[in-house]
This record gives C-alpha cells, sequence and structure tokens, in this order.
C-alpha cells in the first residue's frame, strides 16, 4: 500500500535542474521532489506520495496524520519500519 505520508522539510535544494528536499517523518529523512510546490520551505510540513510532496500541511494536522497512521500499524510498511508519530532518540517529545 502507498500512503502519503506528512514530513517536515529540513532542507532544500536543487538537483539536475529540479528542485528536491530532505523531509523528515520523525527520524527516518528521504529525499523528496518538490516539482509540484517548489516554494515550499524549511520548517514546513507537506505531504508526500511516492517521493513527491504533493501538498502543504499545518504542523497540528500532520502529527495527528502521523499518529492515526502510527495507530492503524501503516508506517512501519511505509517507511521502513520506523514510526514517525514516536519520540526521536534524544529527546522528550511525544506522540499525539
Amino acid at each position: 500500500m502507498c500512503l502519503a505520508v506528512p514530513g517536515r522539510v529540513v532542507a532544500v535544494g536543487e538537483r539536475d535542474g529540479t528542485s528536491m528536499a530532505d523531509v523528515d517523518f520523525g527520524g527516518v529523512r528521504k529525499e523528496v521532489c518538490l516539482q509540484y510546490i517548489p516554494d515550499a520551505a524549511v520548517g514546513e510540513y507537506v505531504i508526500v506520495h511516492v517521493g513527491f510532496a504533493i501538498q502543504r500541511l499545518d504542523e497540528r494536522s500532520a502529527l495527528e496524520t502521523l499518529a492515526a497512521f502510527a495507530r492503524m500499524g501503516l508506517l512501519a510498511e511505509e517507511l521502513d519500519g520506523r514510526d514517525p508519530a514516536a519520540p526521536r532518540p534524544g529527546t522528550t517529545e511525544e506522540a499525539i
């Protein structure tokens, strides 16, 4: 199953003339294409589907969605077994 998963943009740049970003899904970072929202900025949350950022999302909605996916057990399959709604190592954040 392929989900559209929210993540936080941590870096933006360009590769081969295409806007790209490093997106953090609660500790799992993936390179994502910004072709559909090339003006996405560091710190913003985006919804990512099959490697493309397809929409912006506010932080609260992003965290709620990640927590819901985690409760349903859908995130491990999508993000290499890591749960982005779980606290990150070295932090005191709690999942919503």
